[in-house]
């Protein structure tokens, strides 16, 4: 299927090798990933493994840094704010936390969000997940505590 049937893909969490790519809500041609692809190991497993070590991939393949890519992304991150999602759709981007999923308040975190105006934002709410995901998006979370604190140990940022 061609790259523009895919939609609702939600990266959660830490921009590492923790970070959770849900398939689970994702869509082809408007129904859901885990319908269309069959090999539900394959998604559980190398798919997930492979998103969550593209930035080394990309060093590997280019022999330099990834920085270019990093940089592409705030770009396509920027613009997808400015730019409305389309209805039904949602990207997905780190950003502050308010609490929602259960991840603490203030942590940036990668949700999925919707735009609505093409000037703010929204976290998609009311996504299910089954205790696979819970866990990974446990474990990102906690990684992203654990930097945040040593962060904060280093009086790098406020208290």
């Amino acid at each position: 299927m061609p790259v523009s049937t895919v939609s609702n893909v939600a990266i959660w969490g830490n921009h590492s090798a923790t970070q959770y790519p849900d398939a689970r809500n994702a869509r082809i041609v408007g129904l859901p990933a885990f319908e269309m692809i069959k090999d539900h190991h394959w998604l559980k497993g190398d798919f997930i493994n492979s998103i969550q070590k593209r930035g080394a991939a990309v060093l590997e393949a280019r022999g330099l840094s990834s920085a270019a890519s990093a940089a592409n992304a705030v770009i396509d991150s920027v613009n997808s704010i400015w730019t409305p999602t389309a209805w039904g759709d949602w990207t997905s981007l780190a950003v502050v936390s308010k609490g929602e999923y259960g991840i603490p308040e203030g942590l940036q975190f990668g949700f999925p969000v919707a735009t609505t105006t093409g000037l703010e934002w929204n976290v998609v709410e009311g996504l299910e997940h089954d205790d696979d995901a819970k866990k990974r998006i446990k474990a990102t979370t906690d990684e992203l505590i654990q930097e945040r604190d040593l962060v904060k140990a280093a009086n790098l940022l406020p208290a």
